[in-house]
């Protein structure tokens, strides 16, 4: 059977929920698809204990705030999800859950969806499957008896084998994972590549209202060279900044960025200490823009002088190790903190650069009726975020609804 609708959304995240509320708000006749339940990836691929890296009063829609939260705590993933399922029973979204669209093509001026229960015609698409698609894991441990999984996959310390851990990868989710493996016990080890990280709070502030002050959120575009630069912050423990000399300080053995591994060795790169260093100045170098700001804006902020001391650098770093035997550090689980790639293999249309991203312009590709939202950096720095879906939805919506004539 075939179904005719003149709006079709793919995906029932967070991008596809802001979609859908802005085209019902725009009277536009549309349906979401969604291959699970509604923000799957916030429940099941996330460990246990996460929450949200920024705190509730701004991740999330400007239209509704979280239930049962202090605006500065930082929203468990289940209540995330949650908030999204309410949100959208709420508004009586048209949600349609455990739909898989598994190709996307067009004929003529009409698309035409292939999906699990049929077919889907639409005069206008807007994949929202968001950035998480398909987990990176590298191949370069092939040592058998050691268990490698992605951080999508991680759940818990008593999940892994007894045994240390190397984390590798250390953006939020790896600087996260290490924590609470070595508060838990184990000895950890943490593959530290490039990085930014920014101060969890400064002088009465978070580290976000900051960013949105500063104009670093409406960034059109990454600073060349620092496109794969991931971010280390975090919400967990109340929230704090992840300072690598405080992971060290609790026992983590730090490393530089993960290379080949041969005969069970795995061999690292001399960089540790220049990626602290780097991090250390965008650390500061946000303290100083913050300072600036509060200035020429005549803020009455508290002073923070204290923000600034920097401890001295742990012997893992001055003294960095650059072969880790596996083995003989007790090494029984690989946790693959590397991020994900895009993965549009089921939609049958030439829009795509070779790197797979899609060909587009704030969203809006070459083919006509045909958007993307939820993705980094789609019209800003924050389009990825939770508020920025909603604005970038907000966008698309209004162009769709001036193009259903």
């Amino acid at each position: 059977m075939t179904e005719t609708i003149h709006t079709l959304v793919i995906g029932g995240g967070q991008a596809g929920v802001a979609t859908s509320a802005h085209l019902q708000s725009q009277g536009v006749p549309h349906l979401v698809l969604e291959r699970d339940r509604i923000a799957e990836r916030w429940r099941t691929w996330r460990w246990d204990s996460l929450v949200a890296n920024g705190p509730a009063w701004h991740d999330r829609f400007p239209e509704a705030e979280f239930t049962d939260l202090d605006p500065e705590e930082f929203a468990p993933k289940e209540a995330v999800a949650d908030y999204f399922v309410r949100f959208a029973s709420d508004r009586n979204l048209p949600i349609r859950t455990g739909v898989e669209v598994t190709n996307l093509g067009r004929q003529g001026s009409t698309f035409r969806a292939v999906t699990s229960q049929g077919t889907v015609e639409a005069r206008n698409v807007v994949v929202a499957t968001g950035p998480f698609q398909k987990p990176v894991i590298p191949t370069v441990i092939t040592l058998s008896g050691i268990t490698q999984l992605h951080s999508s996959a991680y759940r818990n310390p008593a999940a892994l084998p007894e045994g240390a851990v190397l984390v590798v990868g250390a953006g939020s989710s790896g600087a996260q994972i290490a924590e609470e493996l070595v508060r838990a016990g184990r000895q950890v080890y943490l593959s530290v590549g490039p990085h930014d990280r920014p101060p969890r709070r400064y002088r009465g502030q978070d580290f976000v209202w900051w960013l949105g002050k500063l104009g670093k959120w409406d960034m059109k575009a990454p600073t060349p060279g620092t496109e794969h630069v991931t971010i280390a912050v975090s919400g967990a423990y109340g929230g704090h900044t992840m300072d690598f000399r405080r992971l060290a300080g609790l026992g983590v053995t730090l490393l530089g960025r993960a290379g080949g591994c041969r005969d069970g060795v795995l061999h690292l790169a001399d960089d540790l200490a220049a990626n602290i260093a780097k991090g250390d100045a965008n650390y500061l170098s946000v303290l100083d823009e913050a300072d600036a700001y509060a200035t020429a804006q005549g803020l009455e902020l508290p002073d923070e002088p204290e923000a600034r001391v920097l401890h001295p650098l742990p012997d893992c770093v001055t003294t960095p190790t650059l072969a880790l035997d596996l083995k003989r550090a007790g090494i029984a689980t690989v946790i693959w903190a590397t991020g994900f790639q895009l993965d549009f293999g089921w939609i049958d249309l030439d829009i795509f650069r070779p790197d797979g991203r899609p060909r587009h312009q704030d969203g809006v590709t070459e083919v006509p009726g045909l958007y993307f939202v939820g993705l980094p950096w789609l019209s800003c720095r924050g389009s990825a975020f939770i508020w920025g879906a909603w604005r970038d939805a907000e966008r698309l919506a209004g162009l769709i609804a001036r193009g259903a004539g």
